[in-house]
């Protein structure tokens, strides 16, 4: 089919300009290093910053805002991890950096399972029974829900898992997607966030209900409040609320706006990598670019070459965009956002 061909072309021609990047810069081919030194530097400037605030020496919000930033840095590690691309020879030290990645972002999933949900995404991207695009938002129609559901996979998840289901046993009746395959992926998609997922959002979930009952009693002279017992279980996460979960709000925010906007669903070419994603680098994305680190800029390039580094993609973006360009991947497709991100034209049954 003429788009595999392409795609094997894009891939090549990809392939070769990350192969000049690093025999003019050899220190790239230090992968594992690479990748340790930045989860180490990432994870420093976390606790470094938290102790800061902690000693009132740095603003709440200034804390919040580079704690998303080095969080996003964590995300793209854990991806890359998915992937093997750190210390796969060294399963100890591999498992270590994914659990690490994973508690200092407990808002996420279980990476192990996600890592069966990120490689069926892969092979199915933008199909009904892509599970991993479909929590995060990709192919609803934008609303308020939406915006509301976009960085949470709990309640988010639980609104859209009726949906979710019923699609899947349509795809299996229709001799598109095997019933095991069927059943393994809802069972994952539940085992994936019990029990740290469930938690970090429950603990937000009551932060926000306690700051909208005192807002509501300054302001009405009401006397809401949670029991005493709630209340003190609430002070004692406060570190762990203000320097884990409210960046990591913040970032993952970011991160699924993106995401799920950068990906096609629904109406794509069986196995047509060139349909799945398209760029979105538009200026107005830049701040929330900068907590998912550029995740539009260079996803695309991931579904290509899904063996390179993060840090190595945004290094050779540029030659890899002039490539991706050049074969018809989009740039900042923003009519996805009215097309509930068809790639042709949305028609709702």
């Amino acid at each position: 089919m003429k788009h595999q061909e392409t795609s094997r072309q894009i891939r090549k021609e990809i392939n070769q300009s990350f192969q000049q990047l690093k025999e003019t810069y050899p220190l790239l081919k230090w992968q594992d290093s690479i990748g340790l030194s930045i989860f180490l530097l990432s994870i420093i400037a976390i606790i470094a910053v938290s102790i800061g605030w902690y000693k009132t020496l740095i603003p709440t919000w200034l804390m919040i805002v580079i704690n998303a930033f080095f969080m996003g840095v964590l995300h793209e590690i854990e991806h890359d991890l998915i992937h093997w691309l750190y210390f796969k020879k060294y399963k100890p030290i591999h498992h270590f950096m994914l659990f690490t990645v994973w508690i200092l972002r407990p808002l996420t999933v279980n990476p192990w399972i996600r890592r069966k949900m990120h490689y069926h995404h892969h092979k199915f991207s933008g199909t009904l029974h892509d599970v991993e695009e479909r929590s995060v938002t990709n192919g609803e129609r934008w609303s308020v829900k939406r915006l509301l559901m976009t960085p949470d996979v709990v309640l988010g998840g639980l609104f859209r898992l009726y949906q979710m289901h019923s699609d899947m046993d349509r795809e299996v009746k229709n001799g598109n997607l095997k019933e095991e395959t069927s059943l393994t992926l809802k069972r994952i998609t539940f085992l994936s966030i019990i029990p740290v997922t469930i938690f970090a959002h429950v603990v937000l979930y009551f932060f926000f209900a306690d700051m909208l009952m005192n807002w509501m009693n300054g302001q009405f002279g009401t006397h809401l409040g949670f029991p005493y017992s709630i209340e003190n279980i609430l002070r004692s996460l406060d570190i762990i609320t203000y320097t884990i979960l409210l960046p990591n709000l913040l970032r993952q925010f970011c991160l699924h706006f993106i995401t799920s906007n950068m990906h096609y669903f629904g109406d794509l070419e069986d196995g047509n990598v060139i349909e799945q994603t398209q760029v979105l680098n538009v200026w107005w994305t830049f701040p929330m670019q900068l907590f998912c680190f550029f995740f539009g800029w260079t996803h695309s390039i991931h579904h290509f070459v899904v063996n390179e580094t993060f840090y190595v993609r945004h290094l050779g973006r540029k030659q890899a965009q002039d490539v991706l360009r050049k074969y018809g991947v989009r740039f900042n497709d923003l009519g996805t956002f009215r097309r509930a991100n068809r790639f042709r034209e949305y028609s709702p049954k």
